[in-house]
């Protein structure tokens, strides 16, 4: 089996975060989901023009956390990779 039909066969995950640098200490966990649901989180990312950025290890610790926590200190130089990426993509727009 290809790695593309690995792909193509599994199971949705998504988590989605959000923040303010005038009111967060840190990123915080929102939204959070496999399956129906994550298709759903990406469909309304997509649905209201909000980057998307895949990172199956990042997405993996992001679904073990509880909806509205802080990310753990651990990610935040992966996340603001991430958010770097999400600001180049806006001023490219």
């Amino acid at each position: 089996m290809s790695s593309k039909n690995n792909k193509e066969n599994k199971i949705p995950e998504a988590a989605a975060l959000k923040y303010n640098i005038e009111e967060d200490n840190a990123p915080n966990l929102v939204a959070k989901g496999t399956g129906e649901l994550a298709k759903k989180i990406i469909a309304q990312a997509e649905e209201n023009n909000i980057p998307i950025k895949e990172d199956e290890d990042i997405v993996q610790v992001l679904l073990k956390l509880e909806l509205g926590a802080d990310i753990p200190e651990e990610l935040y130089q992966a996340v603001a990779e991430i958010l770097s990426f999400i600001f180049e993509m806006e001023d490219l727009a």
